[in-house]
């Protein structure tokens, strides 16, 4: 499929911001413009919020076995699309063509789950202390949603919040990223084939602080629910408390991955180094800090390094290629400075270390080793093809190390002793912990994290819980 422009969805209607402005989108592994996107303006928001809020009141009293039907069939759209939307992905954020189409595919995953979910919000009877008193409590849709996404995973963070609100009941406004549009806008577009009444979804795109500024404090919205940086979350969280706006945050991770002696070392190498270097790295949940016990550290550093030897860089859209580029020149310049910033603090470089090439955003698969724990690559999120590997002797050692810094996003454990596995399962603080696998993300399983990673979830039925109010209602006899 050739690239092409991405317009603003309101009401209904593809088209242009009232002002006409555009803003470029770049191919990050060759540099180029290969499109643009619609520049939405105050007007723009106006007209969007003034829709969200009749669709609500349509969307609302569908039927949730309508709903269902509806958001299956939207499923089935993506699956028939992936070949198409899929190179979109790649040409705008620079994954893998084999990673967009696992994203694709995956999405239409999300949308059946949340749609059999729309049947299952299930209220309750509380028995009452009287005779001819009827108590009941049920589930009503929260209001018109206001969603926030990131450029990493363009489909997979629009569709968990589509999706979730769609089940509910509610009617969204998306604020997809603008470096990758055009993906997210092919999720928008199965659902508008499937159905979905005009003004249900809309979705725009602009100057992220001057949507969200104007779009949170406004009236209409009712919940929203955002991911990115901690920094940024903790000023959208803040704004939605000061309207008393309901609010989800899944923000930044530096996920402690933990192997113990006793551990299957080829596994837990095999398993880490494929998920470090997933989407070259610009994954919240991916493994960063990997923390190994002492007598097995020199085995899983070979082992780690060997892995990521054996990942080819390349354009997504090349075949061979097993990682592609990075999403923005941003990431390049923070990964190289981590990366000397480490070494002069006297850890060792393994492999990589370099970017690659002279013309698009690619770095090599790098690893660092003994890592001090002033380097800044231990205390901020790298988001890049960047494993930091530490060793450790005992277990409160490595406990007290994984839950040193404020994130508490996602979190793996390595070791054949149940007792071990259970026992860092609780010591860890993290919303997620995954253990001996890469058993994370899943439609039917929570996705969220805690203290500076955020709250709430984005997986499970725990997500659905966000897009509805709780009414109790008594009625008593006359």
């Amino acid at each position: 499929m050739a690239y092409s422009n991405t317009q603003l969805f309101i009401n209904g209607k593809w088209r242009p911001s009232q002002s006409g402005r555009t803003i470029a989108v770049r191919n990050p592994a060759t540099e180029e413009e290969i499109g643009t996107v619609a520049h939405a303006d105050r007007a723009d928001l106006d007209e969007v919020l003034e829709a969200a809020a009749k669709g609500f009141k349509v969307w609302r009293a569908v039927a949730p076995f309508e709903r269902c039907r509806i958001m299956r069939k939207a499923a089935a759209i993506m699956r028939e699309r992936n070949d198409e939307i899929a190179p979109l992905m790649t040409m705008e954020q620079g994954k893998t063509l084999a990673e967009a189409k696992m994203e694709a595919m995956a999405a239409a995953d999300v949308i059946e789950w949340f749609a059999e979910e729309a049947k299952r919000a299930y209220g309750r009877v509380i028995p009452a202390r009287g005779p001819g008193i009827y108590q009941i409590a049920i589930k009503e849709p929260v209001g018109p949603v206001a969603a926030f996404t990131p450029w990493n995973f363009p489909i997979n963070q629009v569709v968990r919040k589509l999706s979730a609100g769609l089940a509910a009941g509610c009617s969204i406004i998306v604020k997809a990223p603008e470096e990758t549009p055009a993906s997210p806008a092919q999720l928008i577009k199965a659902f508008v084939d499937a159905g979905v009444p005009d003004g249900v979804i809309n979705l725009v795109y602009g100057v992220p602080s001057e949507i969200s500024e104007y779009l949170i404090p406004h009236p209409v919205i009712r919940k929203i629910s955002f991911t990115g940086s901690t920094n940024v979350g903790k000023q959208l969280s803040a704004l939605a408390g000061l309207h008393m706006k309901r609010a989800t945050m899944e923000l930044g991770g530096h996920a402690p991955a933990i192997v113990f002696k006793d551990a299957d070392v080829s596994a837990a190498a095999k398993i880490l180094s494929a998920a470090k270097y997933r989407n070259a790295g610009q994954v919240c949940i991916s493994p960063t800090r990997m923390l190994v016990q002492d007598d097995v550290f020199k085995e899983f550093v070979e082992k780690f390094v060997e892995g990521a030897k054996s990942m080819k860089v390349g354009n997504g859209l090349d075949p061979d290629s097993k990682m592609g580029s990075l999403a923005n020149p941003r990431r390049v310049t923070a990964i190289e400075g981590m990366v000397q910033d480490a070494v002069s603090k006297g850890a060792k470089l393994e492999t990589g270390g370099h970017r690659v090439g002279n013309k698009g955003y690619f770095y090599e698969p790098t690893v660092v080793s003994d890592v001090p724990k002033d380097a800044r690559a231990m205390n901020e999120e790298p988001f890049g093809p960047l494993a930091l590997i530490s060793r450790f002797s005992t277990f409160d050692e490595v406990a007290e190390e994984a839950n040193r810094l404020p994130f508490g996003l996602a979190s793996y454990a390595f070791t054949s002793s149940t007792k071990t596995a259970t026992a860092i399962g609780a010591a860890i603080e993290a919303g997620m912990v995954s253990i001996n696998s890469f058993g994370l993300a899943l439609p039917e399983v929570p996705f969220g994290g805690v203290k500076d990673s955020g709250y709430g979830s984005e997986g499970g039925t725990e997500a659905m819980e966000a897009y509805f109010n709780t009414k109790f209602i008594t009625q008593t006899g006359v």
